[in-house]
């Protein structure tokens, strides 16, 4: 996603030469653009026999959606259990969540 939203629209060839060496085969980016397309976080736009991709979504969105399927997938759709994992990993202090809970309460 940060090369459509850095550089923006691109075709699956230009993405590969943006890559370090060794440069990943031209499939492999392939699929992951056309998986990022099926999510809807990608659009295209057809010239003849090729395609070009670009961002249908924003940074904050992009990161908004992937946040809500990670929680779905791996904390049954549960926000009070993806941050009671983070409190229970120590990624999280009680502090923080003092704070979080003071902006809560600071945008009702």
């Amino acid at each position: 996603m940060e090369f459509f939203w850095d550089k923006g629209p691109q075709f699956v060839r230009d993405i590969v030469e943006m890559y370090p060496d060794p440069k990943p085969h031209i499939n492999t980016v392939s699929t992951m653009v056309r998986s990022l397309e099926s999510k809807g976080y990608v659009g295209h736009k057809q010239y003849g026999n090729t395609f070009q991709y670009f961002a249908i979504v924003d940074r904050e969105k992009f990161s908004s959606m992937t946040l809500k399927g990670v929680i779905s997938k791996y904390f049954g759709n549960s926000f009070k259990s993806a941050v009671s994992a983070l409190v229970s990993d120590e990624e999280l202090s009680v502090d923080d969540l003092k704070e979080l809970l003071k902006q809560v309460e600071q945008q009702k």
